[in-house]
């Protein structure tokens, strides 16, 4: 491709955007993409143009659909309730476990140069690690064969307001001759950059007009929180409080530390789920929510507070995948020495996914800055 021109992006499972706004950011360019839910399909046209279907996508067949077009990249995060570590992990054989199998569809109808997929951190301990182990070997079978490097993402060390573990499987088409390279954490201690924090995060958002409406709260959990300090959560409260709440987990009446990254946006719940403020006793609001996950204040999303809420809390921090963007681009542009990746593929699908991370750890002469 020309080098001016912009890497064609396929974009599957795309919520609300949150991948593809990172990758745009870059110089890419989304030219379809799919969504099952209404509501994230409305904020996706809004922010992207009417470029998304909403439809099943097991109902989808890439190899005969002529309204699909061809592309560079692929990139999804394909549902991950199945792999996540705070419910039982079915893994591949839950209900959704199996929908990565749509993604591995695509790829093998269009052959891009490289894909991107996206994970919760369970999915690296799913079914007693036997699930990664498969996928990242169907990924690899796919002719004419990928080399796929997998690696577990901190978003805050990449200037994301925000601790949250995501995993990133990136595969690249052997017969490009192109060594992808995750590239280097950046922000936290003893790095280039300190984090974002928080309160960095949130400064003037109160002037924000979309998406920024405060919750109602009950005048009990008022008072509950104002026992609860900056970063506590629910075990904050005394025992002896009549407010006290016992045999919760750790994110339930969470309020943010204004001076480090805030801890995961979660993307549904009840019983104090929402994540608190600081150091206003309330609900953070979707806005806030927003600017947390690094979405900009002009990207609106659609829908009742709680849909809202569900489509940010499940998306994957823009801000967060620049750097796998900008890492990429070298491949679209066709500026890169071309090597033969025959010996590293066979090398990489001998290794455990375990050794593979280790692999990479091990060699830093892999890391790169960009």
């Amino acid at each position: 491709m020309e080098r001016d021109s912009k890497p064609r992006v396929i974009s599957l499972f795309s919520g609300c955007g949150g991948l593809d706004l990172g990758f745009k950011s870059q110089g890419y360019e989304t030219v379809w993409a799919n969504d099952i839910n209404e509501w994230a399909v409305k904020t996706f046209k809004r922010n992207f143009g009417n470029i998304i279907s909403q439809d099943n996508i097991e109902d989808i067949d890439p190899y005969t659909d002529k309204s699909i077009p061809d592309c560079d990249l692929i990139l999804g995060g394909f549902p991950c309730q199945d792999f996540s570590v705070i419910w039982k992990q079915p893994g591949l054989h839950g209900k959704r476990g199996n929908l990565y199998k749509s993604f591995l569809r695509f790829i093998d109808a269009k052959k891009p140069k490289s894909f991107v997929a996206e994970n919760v951190k369970g999915l690296l301990s799913a079914n007693n690690k036997q699930a990664i182990e498969q996928i990242v070997k169907d990924f690899e079978s796919i002719a004419p064969g990928y080399i796929v490097k997998i690696q577990l993402y901190n978003f805050a060390e990449y200037g994301v307001p925000q601790f949250r573990e995501r995993v990133l499987i990136v595969g690249v088409r052997v017969d490009t001759g192109f060594e992808f390279f995750h590239p280097e954490p950046m922000y936290g201690p003893e790095k280039k950059y300190p984090y974002v924090t928080a309160g960095e995060a949130l400064k003037d958002v109160e002037q924000v007009t979309y998406n920024n409406e405060k919750m109602n709260i009950a005048p009990k959990t008022v008072e509950m929180l104002k026992l609860i300090p900056e970063g506590g959560n629910f075990s904050s409260v005394p025992k002896d409080s009549p407010l006290y709440v016992k045999g919760m987990i750790s994110h339930v009446y969470r309020r943010i530390k204004l001076d480090e990254p805030s801890k995961t946006i979660i993307a549904a719940g009840g019983g104090g789920t929402w994540g608190y403020h600081y150091p206003e006793p309330r609900p953070l609001t979707n806005r806030e929510r927003a600017r947390l996950q690094s979405f900009p204040d002009n990207f609106i999303f659609e829908g009742s507070n709680a849909e809202v809420r569900r489509q940010i809390g499940n998306a994957v921090p823009p801000k967060g995948v620049e750097a796998v963007a900008r890492a990429l681009l070298p491949l679209f542009r066709e500026t890169y020495n071309i090597i033969d990746l025959s010996k590293l593929k066979a090398e990489l699908s001998s290794m455990s996914v375990q050794d593979r991370l280790e692999y990479r750890r091990n060699r830093k002469d892999l890391l790169i800055q960009v």
